[in-house]
C-alpha cells in the first residue's frame, strides 16, 4: 500500500515512526490483533508491547484471553 501525506507530516516523520503510528491505530481500534499490529510496525511483538506501555496504552487482554492462555498452559503441562 502506498500512503501519501501531506507535506508537512513527511518533513517530520520517518517510514518508521508512520508505521508504528498507523500500528498503534489499528490495535487501539481493535482492527488488528497485538501480533498484527507488532508486524505492521516492523517491530517484534515484546518491542510494539514496550511502545504501548511507554505511551500508556492498555493491551486488550480480557477474560476470554486469559481462558485461552489458561488452556494452553494446562495442554502443555499435561504432556
Amino acid at each position: 500500500m502506498l500512503l501519501t501525506l501531506p507535506d508537512h507530516f513527511e518533513a517530520r516523520l520517518s517510514p518508521q515512526s508512520t508505521a508504528l503510528h498507523l500500528a498503534i491505530g489499528l490495535f487501539v481500534s481493535d482492527e488488528s490483533t497485538l501480533g498484527q499490529a507488532a508486524e505492521v510496525a516492523g517491530l517484534s511483538q515484546a518491542a510494539f508491547l514496550r511502545e504501548l506501555g511507554q505511551r500508556r496504552i492498555p493491551i486488550h487482554y480480557g477474560r476470554e484471553e486469559l481462558a485461552a492462555d489458561l488452556q494452553s498452559v494446562e495442554a502443555l503441562a499435561a504432556r
